[in-house]
């Protein structure tokens, strides 16, 4: 496993829009050769390996407003999953086993055997496939913010207004090509709704516009972007599998308030025993983003039996 060159551009640490004050002294972009998968990290920080896995349609971007406070704990691990953001696009390899497993080659090219794992969204499905898959690997696990296929019961076809509006983009998105027609040059539009939709506290506009313009970037940024939801029938059948095996380590499972709330806990005790529950007041689905304070809290006071040991 080899590393190869500095990322540059508006994907990498030097080319992100507005980040907080002092970021690019502590964080930097760099590109990691896991055997056929090319993956762009953002690391920086000192102390125990803390691995933050971002959510869709995001990039590692999404974790920043806590990184650096994070950094002085932890040694701070944020990679682009596969084909997000600059890591590479390979054709297939979007359920989650092996996306778990992509992040497992990754932490030991750097050189951390066990750490701690925080997922949102669509990196709770990878989180909870790293501590299942890799359980000697994961200390201790942070989840926030979706439904966990295979795991969770599925809505039916027919669900009220507030729940279609929540999850509608798991059909669509799944679809094997249409979707991709009708938001080609329509990017603004289908991932603008995302963002405004699901947050209670909107999000900046030149961080909506990056994630916007990193998914119009090209027709295979756009295409890989749907590839996680396309492999949802493997990844149910995989959690389905997962769940006989129940977790034992600590799980922080986080709601936002005007989202899932408690559903998170109550969908992470399906499959695990040792489940802390967290409502974020003021929140819905962007977590990291809405409330960054509050998030980095909840984050720290969970992770110091971590820290400490």
């Amino acid at each position: 496993m080899n590393a190869s060159p500095a990322p540059e551009g508006p994907g990498s640490v030097s080319g992100a829009p507005q980040l907080p004050d002092g970021f690019t002294g502590t964080f930097t972009s760099r590109y990691i050769d896991t055997g056929d998968l090319r993956q762009h990290v953002v690391t920086g920080g000192q102390g125990p390996p803390l691995l933050l896995v971002h959510g869709w349609p995001q990039t590692w971007y999404a974790w920043r407003l806590v990184m650096p406070a994070l950094a002085r704990d932890f040694t701070v691990v944020v990679p682009d999953q596969r084909g997000c953001g600059l890591s590479g696009r390979p054709a297939d390899g979007y359920d989650t086993g092996t996306l778990a497993g992509d992040l497992a080659a990754l932490m030991d090219a750097l050189g951390h055997r066990r750490f701690a794992v925080a997922g949102h969204d669509t990196g709770m499905w990878i989180g909870y496939a790293l501590a299942a898959d890799h359980p000697d690997r994961v200390a201790c696990l942070a989840v926030a913010e979706t439904p966990l296929p295979g795991v969770s019961p599925s809505p039916p076809l027919f669900a009220n207004a507030h729940l279609n509006d929540a999850l509608w983009h798991f059909a669509f998105n799944r679809l094997a090509e249409v979707n991709e027609q009708l938001v080609t040059g329509r990017e603004d539009v289908y991932f603008g709704w995302q963002f405004a939709s699901k947050a209670a506290k909107k999000l900046p506009g030149y961080a909506v516009r990056h994630y916007v313009d990193t998914l119009a970037a090209s027709p295979e940024a756009l295409h890989a972007s749907f590839a996680i939801y396309r492999a949802l029938d493997a990844i149910i059948a995989q959690n389905q599998e997962r769940k006989t095996r129940r977790l034992t380590l600590p799980i922080l499972a986080i709601g936002g308030a005007y989202s899932l709330g408690d559903q998170v806990a109550a969908t992470m005790k399906l499959a695990a025993d040792d489940v802390q529950a967290l409502v974020v007041p003021g929140c819905a689905h962007w977590v990291p983003e809405e409330t960054p304070e509050e998030t980095l809290a909840a984050l720290t006071a969970f992770l110091v039996p971590y820290r400490d040991r």
